[in-house]
């Protein structure tokens, strides 16, 4: 990253939607980062933002337990702040404002009117309401309300169950808002990013992946030196732009560890080799390790162990392998900046949803040094950098693939067997997606193995086998997904398909869930 850029610092308070937030100052073009609240001046380091924002927390500032002690460092900082939801309510708090528990909780669709004038939200009201005087569509969560304005702020928006939802001192240019700009549901919520960023903080729109890419580069061949590095190859979007990033920064010093765990989709250790070796000349090192995964993961059916089961695994290979190649020193991953949120969210008040094998199940000491160069970076962001780079479109526009593979879609123990069931079913539905042209207007498809069984009927005897569940999405961030509302005779084709067709099959189920309140993987 260069260190001309604006940026904005994004305090983490344990809302899920912080990346959001990251995310649609990025693609205003202004560069963000993510810290969590009790961030110290000196770990800040050269980071120099132009302005501040609070993100939203599962938490109360009514909470002795939640860390809002770092408040005096951003406010010191002299540079405009916008709080959203808990992080207005903390702002309030600090300044001299109180907050209590509202008697009516918002969650959902609201609409706020705003109130007066102010450098946020002047001008900006949903195009659909112009005739209702400023009503904006807006998306609510929270349980707290500001009661009193601190000294020196004015409201500057409210709803019919909450007087105080938005805030300004415009003196020192300290915002809050009780709703969500970052959430698509808040149909105008870019344009108030957009504003603060802008307008409010003076940045100027200078973050492009191009920048990203040139001072990447950089960066990478000064840490890496003539140091070799091992990178994990899945064949997945994320792996495949970080090995051609670093393959551009480093060439051969790059060697690829292709490991075939036994979680694979079918077909998929040839079709990888065959892609990353011709079409991209990197140096790729085949690994079966099948035997060895599917032991480790004997017996075990919680997902969050199966994670780091597949995690430490990984490492103990690349490690063993990394023993046969003089001068290997790195270990890269292809971690992007959702991973480590979901994680575990730098937060305060941070949930964790789930442990990502290459973040949640590396080991405590490794013997390899990590480099991670799409660490900071966004799912729609990858796929970006991955153009510029000149990855292959079949690769760099592949739905998704998580990195524990299919032992996260066999839901408990994962089982040979099983997973041979799984791999057929998938097959089915993504060939079909496929000849239906529908595979680039879906965001994800994948197909569950279900370790129950459901009666059926085949050749007019009873069958008494397993339920495979199918779930397609469409999302623009990967943060908040829909179902994708596929024609029925497709499904009853596929579904038909699938019993007909895969062994110890008798019953095919669709996924409906969004995310939230569902992940778009099951486990």
């Amino acid at each position: 990253m260069s260190v001309n850029l604006d940026r904005i610092l994004i305090i983490d308070y344990g809302s899920q939607y912080t990346q959001l937030i990251a995310r649609r100052v990025r693609e205003v073009g202004i560069y963000s980062e993510i810290y969590p609240p009790n961030i110290s001046k000196e770990k800040m380091g050269d980071f120099r933002p132009s302005g501040v924002i609070l993100s939203g927390s599962p938490d109360s500032v009514s909470n002795d337990t939640v860390d809002v002690e770092g408040l005096p460092l951003f406010v010191a900082l002299g540079v405009p702040i916008l709080g959203i939801c808990f992080g207005m309510q903390s702002l309030a708090c600090y300044t001299g404002g109180e907050v209590e528990t509202s008697q009516e909780k918002e969650f959902g669709f609201a609409q706020v009117r705003a109130r007066g004038h102010s450098r946020l939200l002047e001008g900006i009201q949903d195009a659909t309401n112009e005739s209702k005087h400023g009503l904006l569509d807006v998306w609510m969560s929270h349980g707290d309300s500001v009661t009193k304005l601190p000294p020196g702020f004015k409201v500057i928006a409210s709803t019919l169950n909450t007087p105080i939802a938005g805030i300004a001192d415009e003196v020192r240019k300290f915002y809050g808002l009780q709703f969500h700009p970052e959430v698509t549901h808040t149909k105008r919520g870019k344009e108030i990013l957009e504003r603060f960023c802008v307008e409010i903080c003076g940045c100027a729109k200078s973050w492009s992946t191009e920048d990203f890419i040139k001072s990447s580069l950089r960066s990478i061949e000064g840490e890496i030196g003539t140091e070799k590095v091992l990178l994990g190859l899945s064949g997945g979007v994320d792996s495949s732009v970080a090995a051609s990033l670093l393959h551009k920064a480093i060439g051969d010093q790059l060697i690829c560890v292709f490991v075939d765990n036994g979680l694979l989709r079918l077909g998929e250790a040839e079709q990888v080799i065959n892609t990353f070796q011709e079409s991209m000349g990197l140096n790729i090192r085949f690994v079966n390790a099948q035997n060895e995964f599917l032991e480790a993961l004997a017996g075990v059916t919680d997902p969050e162990e199966k994670r780091k089961i597949i995690g430490k695994k990984f490492i103990e290979v690349f490690e063993r392998e990394s023993l046969t190649i003089a001068g290997v020193s790195w270990l890269a991953q292809g971690t992007i900046y959702p991973d480590v949120i979901e994680s575990a969210a730098d937060g305060a008040g941070s949930h964790v949803i789930k442990s990502h094998h290459n973040v949640g199940g590396l080991p405590e000491h490794m013997k390899l040094k990590l480099i991670e160069p799409l660490r900071l970076l966004f799912k729609d962001e990858v796929r970006k950098v991955g153009k510029e780079l000149g990855v292959p479109d079949d690769i760099v526009l592949r739905h998704p693939f998580p990195g524990p593979g299919l032992a996260v879609r066999v839901l408990g123990e994962v089982k040979s067997s099983y997973l041979e069931v799984l791999r057929e079913a998938d097959n089915i539905f993504i060939e079909e997606i496929r000849d239906a042209n529908l595979y680039h207007k879906i965001s994800q498809a994948f197909a569950v193995f279900l370790p129950i069984f459901s009666v059926g009927v085949k050749g007019d005897a009873r069958s008494y086998e397993h339920v495979i569940a199918l779930r397609a999405i469409t999302t623009d961030d990967f943060m908040t997904a829909e179902c994708v509302e596929l024609d029925q005779q497709f499904l009853e084709r596929v579904a038909a398909k699938i019993v007909n067709q895969v062994p110890n099959v008798s019953r095919v189920v669709y996924d409906v869930t969004s995310k939230p309140p569902g992940t778009i993987e099951w486990e």
